[in-house]
């Protein structure tokens, strides 16, 4: 009965979190839930990647080597096989196909507001104005410190009469 031994070296050998791309991840995930908890990752981008790279997709991060983290992280930066899965083709700037994860992420997208508000485009003044900048309808929706619906016929003559009393003059 030495079979549960084994299983419990790999316990012990298993990291409880790993880093990737400058994100803790959980060591007991396997690779295709783990690479989607780095921001940037999709289901399809995450799927190329251990594709591609011939990682199996169940393995467990906490027991990949060093060497299958680097080779994770070479092809997220620098995913050239697939132009279709880039999450920024074109860059307006470069003209570049580029795929962006983590804090870069969010740069680009407060970098890419700030132009459409620069030139006056529609989404630009939607976002200055902190309205919906995709077509969403605003009537019901959006609203800021407003209620929604009918109120009471108890509260409405409470507070009417508080409203119609003669504020009183100082002298």
């Amino acid at each position: 009965m030495n079979m549960d031994k084994p299983k419990q070296d790999n316990k012990e050998n298993i990291r409880r979190i790993v880093r990737i791309m400058s994100t803790d991840i959980d060591g007991n995930l396997p690779v295709r839930r783990a690479l989607r908890k780095i921001k940037g990752i999709s289901f399809m981008f995450s799927n190329a990647v251990y594709t591609t790279t011939g990682i199996d997709k169940d393995k467990k991060v906490g027991t990949m080597t060093e060497q299958e983290i680097k080779q994770l992280e070479g092809f997220i930066t620098n995913p050239k096989t697939y132009p279709w899965l880039l999450n920024r083709r074109k860059d307006v700037e470069t003209g570049t196909d580029m795929h962006i994860t983590m804090a870069n992420l969010d740069l680009k997208k407060r970098e890419d507001i700030n132009m459409l508000k620069k030139i006056r485009a529609y989404k630009g003044v939607r976002h200055e104005l902190g309205q919906p900048a995709r077509g969403q309808r605003t009537r019901s929706s959006f609203r800021t410190s407003k209620t929604v619906g009918v109120s009471k016929k108890r509260i409405m003559a409470a507070a009417k009469p508080a409203a119609t009393a003669p504020a009183k003059e100082k002298k």
